[in-house]
């Protein structure tokens, strides 16, 4: 109850700051905050006009009014301030805080890429595989609300993250990949597709991606790779296939002269279009890193989860307090009618 009463007697509600902050509900009542003024300016200003005149037998030495003559303005003075009071009210002053909520399911996208040796070619800079690991990072910051795992393979597959949203963590495992974490040489691309399928086979989520990052034709593993995509394709995952770098002579480091060296890269384009083709995805062709960021920015945009926005208007009255001071005026109004004020030739 205290609360309630220092609330109301909060003179900061008078304030023009205050009113400035409002949203008016019905602002057309506030036309009336001149129109009653007004009117009894007009009804003085004809009653002024009809002059009428009281003849009275006062002394002769009364030369001048009397200053407690003008009390008899106040009673007017509380029905003015009550009536726009009540116009303040009728306008239904009101503050809105509106709250949004975003929220997904996301998507489930497992990073498959290759590191072996061939990774180490210099066609991209500074290499192949340095450079498929930063176009993965920004691609894993530009993301919202998914899981994203991440598989590694040469010889053989290694799972090196679970699906997860922990994206730093991801960032920081993707940092500091590099050709020694498997000793088996080669390129395992069927065991690295049974490898991702194993991770997302029980997931809930309805969209499913798998985007496998190779440079060579799969020579390792014991699993074949269109057996691996037709695998992945019955749990419902999409695989999207990049082909990096380019065939024929590429560079690879320097000679015994300071000479840079070249090597022949060979990389077996059918067998990726065909595992996009089973996986229901595409294929892609990155010839250098600006072609690998473009392509990865494709795939960003092709696989956007639907974000649904929910938003919450609260919205808070103050006409009460208005109300409140406007019956407190009148009924003072009411009560000072019937005193001296209204009539200062009683007592």
């Amino acid at each position: 109850m205290k609360e309630l009463l220092l609330e109301f007697f909060d003179w900061s509600w008078f304030l023009p700051e205050t009113f400035r902050s409002y949203e008016w509900e019905k602002p057309i009542f506030l036309n009336l905050l001149w129109i009653i003024p007004s009117f009894i300016l007009i009804r003085k200003f004809v009653k002024f006009l009809k002059n009428p005149v009281l003849e009275l037998s006062l002394p002769k030495r009364v030369t001048k009014v009397n200053p407690w003559t003008y009390l008899r303005l106040v009673p007017t003075l509380f029905f003015v301030l009550s009536m726009l009071l009540i116009v303040i009210a009728l306008a239904r002053p009101q503050r809105s805080n509106e709250r949004v909520e975003q929220f997904t399911e996301g998507i489930d996208i497992l990073l498959v890429m290759d590191i072996s040796e061939s990774m180490d070619l210099q066609d991209f800079t500074p290499n192949r595989l340095e450079s498929a690991k930063q176009t993965a990072i920004d691609f894993i910051n530009g993301r919202f609300g998914d899981r994203i795992g991440m598989v590694v393979f040469a010889g053989e597959a290694y799972s090196l993250s679970p699906l997860t949203n922990d994206y730093d963590l991801l960032t920081n495992l993707i940092k500091e990949i590099n050709f020694q974490m498997i000793e088996a040489k080669g390129t395992a691309i069927g065991s690295a597709l049974a490898a991702g399928t194993n991770r997302m086979k029980d997931s809930e989520i309805p969209s499913k991606v798998m985007i496998l990052l190779s440079d060579g034709e799969s020579n390792a593993g014991n699993v074949d790779p269109l057996f691996a995509a037709q695998l992945a394709s019955a749990f419902n995952i999409k695989i999207y296939t990049i082909a990096v770098g380019k065939d024929g002579m590429v560079p690879y480091g320097t000679d015994f002269f300071g000479r840079p060296q070249m090597v022949e890269s060979y990389l077996d384009e059918t067998t990726l279009r065909e595992i996009a083709r089973i996986g229901g995805g595409e294929f892609y062709r990155a010839s250098d890193g600006d072609a690998l960021k473009q392509i990865f920015e494709r795939i960003d945009t092709l696989e956007k989860a639907e974000i649904q926005e929910n938003r919450y208007k609260e919205t808070t009255d103050y006409y009460r307090i208005y109300l409140f001071w406007a019956m407190l005026f009148f009924l003072a109004w009411m009560w000072l009618k019937s005193t001296f004020l209204n009539n200062f030739l009683l007592d």
